[in-house]
């Protein structure tokens, strides 16, 4: 019974969230018909400016995709307080990766095993939320080369969120209503004997060309 009112709390949740998100961005979900959301599971990687970006992720995705896109997140915020825990764990089905641990290996395996589970991912190779106006996106990390090299038959999905920055600042709890955008684009994968430095300025460039004209200074 408890499992049961719990899901049951988790898609009301999900509802509620979706409702609310897009009432303050309005952020739609995309019509499954569109040809890059195909049903095998992919790496969704998107800019990162505040804690609100996977939401907007997440509802930009058919229905029947998003329930199958599992954010990673940094589990020493989101495991703070019981709703935070309640939302990332049962409504998000979140990877929570500790954002300081041990070994890099670890992580991408733990992202593989997703992967391998049939689930998609949806990532931050920024690897920290960007709160310089200056700089549109942040070098990658490497981590986002380390899975596709574990995985190189997943597809990479760029995703550029606009102006979410300004509708959740860094620090601040209550959001502010504003419209964002989510520029979806084309599927890449890692290619054949393709360098780190190579694949990571590739992946990163095909994220800022989804980026609005003015805002696509680096």
């Amino acid at each position: 019974m408890k499992t049961f009112l719990k899901k049951q709390t988790a898609w009301l949740t999900d509802q509620a969230l979706c409702l609310t998100v897009s009432f303050l961005t309005g952020v739609k979900p995309q019509s499954a018909r569109l040809p890059d959301f195909t049903p095998q599971r992919k790496i969704y990687y998107a800019n990162h400016g505040s804690h609100g970006d996977f939401m907007l992720v997440w509802i930009s995705l058919p229905r029947r995709w998003r329930t199958a896109a599992r954010p990673v997140a940094g589990s020493d915020y989101w495991l703070t307080g019981r709703l935070k825990r309640f939302i990332i764990r049962n409504v998000f089905n979140a990877l929570l990766i500790p954002r300081h641990s041990g070994r890099p290996q670890d992580i991408t395996e733990q992202m593989a095993a997703v992967l391998d589970a049939g689930d998609s991912l949806i990532l931050f190779p920024e690897g920290t939320r960007n709160t310089d106006d200056q700089t549109r996106l942040l070098p990658f990390k490497s981590g986002i080369y380390h899975l596709a090299r574990a995985r190189p038959d997943t597809e990479l999905v760029p995703i550029w969120i606009d102006n979410i920055s300004r509708v959740l600042p860094k620090g601040k709890i209550l959001p502010v209503p504003l419209l964002c955008e989510v520029h979806i684009g084309s599927p890449l994968r890692l290619h054949d004997n393709e360098d780190k430095e190579s694949f990571l300025a590739r992946s990163r460039e095909a994220l800022l060309a989804l980026a609005p004209a003015d805002t696509k200074a680096v």
